[in-house]
């Protein structure tokens, strides 16, 4: 199982870095797009809609959401259309706390098919448009990189701090494995990586005090978010008897499986990065 992870990742990562470092915005939203379609496909089945027609359906609806977007036919002011999407997740990711506090004791409409339907559409596409608002930011390929640094440093650092010392249960209704040492220890990781960061942008823009302050709260913020999306695709997957996503990625699960802390993450940062820091 180990070198399975291994191999993955050693084959995903410079798939990714080259998507986001050389792909231009057009290519690189097809690109960013794909991996909503594959979360999408994987969601239908957390959703439970069953039937080949209905499946591709639902992708469909998710490509036409992405195009439309891009597209903009009604000609709306673009940034403004990013941003209410952004706010809508945001309000997602913060009343999912409640979504996540209550399982499994949920309101019988909350795993209806077509409420998990309605909630994967929340869930993936503010995660593109999130990540397209950043591709358009000066130093664009920079946030991006420290964004999905936050997500998976923190990762492993609950991952290490919670294997060593781990005894308090964070959630034990919905991922027995996770505690509150290890959310500690992947905080501390995020102010690691924040500091790392918050230097280099010293050395190259005029970073002062409250940009400094800025980018510590929102990576903080960032964090917690990005532990509500693990949850929540694991109250989709215990509630549908299930461990992984798919197995599309060896000794990984599924595409759903690898941005599930992503799909709450980027619109919060890319909102609140927009807001706050730049």
């Amino acid at each position: 199982m180990l070198y399975q992870r291994i191999l993955t990742a050693l084959v995903l990562a410079p798939i990714m870095i080259g998507g986001i470092f050389f792909l231009p915005l057009t290519e690189f939203a097809l690109f960013i797009g794909l991996i909503v379609v594959l979360g999408g496909w994987e969601w239908t089945r957390l959703a439970g809609i069953e039937g080949m027609v209905n499946r591709v359906a639902y992708v469909g609806v998710l490509v036409l959401l992405m195009a439309g977007l891009y597209y903009n036919p009604m000609g709306i002011n673009a940034a403004l259309l990013y941003k209410a999407v952004l706010w809508v997740a945001l309000i997602w990711w913060v009343a999912s706390l409640w979504f996540v506090k209550n399982f499994p004791k949920l309101p019988a409409f909350c795993f209806k098919t077509s409420t998990l339907s309605v909630l994967g559409v929340v869930v993936l596409v503010p995660m593109w448009v999130g990540l397209m608002t950043l591709k358009t930011l000066q130093e664009s390929n920079f946030w991006i990189i420290y964004l999905m640094l936050i997500v998976w440093g923190a990762d492993v650092g609950a991952y290490v701090v919670g294997r060593a010392i781990g005894r308090r249960k964070l959630a034990p209704n919905v991922s027995p494995g996770k505690s509150w040492e290890g959310v500690f220890g992947g905080l501390l990781a995020v102010m690691l990586i924040a500091m790392v960061a918050g230097l280099m942008l010293s050395d190259t823009l005029e970073f002062d005090l409250s940009q400094w302050l800025g980018l510590f709260g929102v990576s903080i913020v960032v964090f917690i978010i990005s532990i509500l999306g693990d949850l929540v695709e694991s109250v989709a997957k215990r509630h549908r008897g299930i461990k992984d996503s798919s197995k599309l990625l060896p000794g990984h699960g599924g595409i759903m499986d690898r941005i599930d802390s992503l799909t709450a993450a980027v619109p919060v940062f890319a909102l609140l990065l927009t807001m706050v820091v730049i």
